[in-house]
């Protein structure tokens, strides 16, 4: 989703009060720091508002994109996302990154995303080994639109699995609570998306170096 987007997503945030109507209407300057973009935004300041959406989109986007099977689904979560962001910007207690947050928020967007549209629903695994063939393959080898490719075509109970340890730093136990499954059901399914992945990725071609 590009900037150009911003006017709808604009649509129904907070407006500012009467007597802030020249901070919304000027002309944004420099690159506002962190701190001082939130407060823009708690203000009501739609300069600040577009501001942040446009620091922060382009990086949230290739979030979405892990979890989404299309571009367009993604569009939706971001859109998701980010109105949510700014609903609940109030309550952001500043202990962590602003980036960290939002990213959370995206997150949990993308599950409610599948909830809806996508259950998970049990699938052919495919013709794959059991195991991985070594213990020392890694990912970090591949160019990243190389995996996200593959990555989209797991099922979707292995792309989240995968994406929520590997990618977000989730626990098995979180990723249980989060999808409602035993910690070990994560465990295993981790395990399943690796050696899929592995597979998938040695029959394209040899790893980028």
């Amino acid at each position: 989703m590009s900037a150009a987007a911003w006017p709808a997503l604009a649509i129904g945030l907070a407006k500012p009060a009467a007597n802030q109507l020249t901070v919304s209407r000027s002309t944004p300057s420099a690159a506002l720091s962190e701190e001082a973009l939130i407060d823009g935004c708690l203000r009501g300041s739609q300069a600040a508002q577009k501001q942040l959406y446009e620091r922060y989109s382009a990086r949230m986007m290739a979030v979405c994109l892990r979890y989404a099977q299309t571009t367009f689904e993604a569009e939706d979560v971001l859109q998701e996302g980010f109105v949510t962001v700014f609903r609940t910007l109030a309550g952001f207690r500043r202990e962590c990154p602003l980036e960290f947050w939002i990213r959370r928020i995206m997150v949990n967007a993308a599950l409610r995303q599948h909830r809806r549209n996508a259950p998970l629903v049990a699938v052919s695994d495919g013709d794959y080994p059991e195991t991985l063939a070594s213990e020392e393959f890694t990912f970090s080898n591949y160019a990243y639109g190389e995996l996200l490719a593959v990555v989209q075509e797991l099922a979707p109970r292995y792309r989240l699995v995968f994406n929520l340890y590997a990618i977000e730093g989730y626990t098995h136990k979180e990723i249980g609570e989060l999808l409602e499954i035993s910690e070990g059901t994560s465990k295993s399914q981790y395990s399943r998306a690796r050696v899929v992945l592995q597979t998938k990725l040695a029959r394209l071609q040899p790893p980028t170096k």
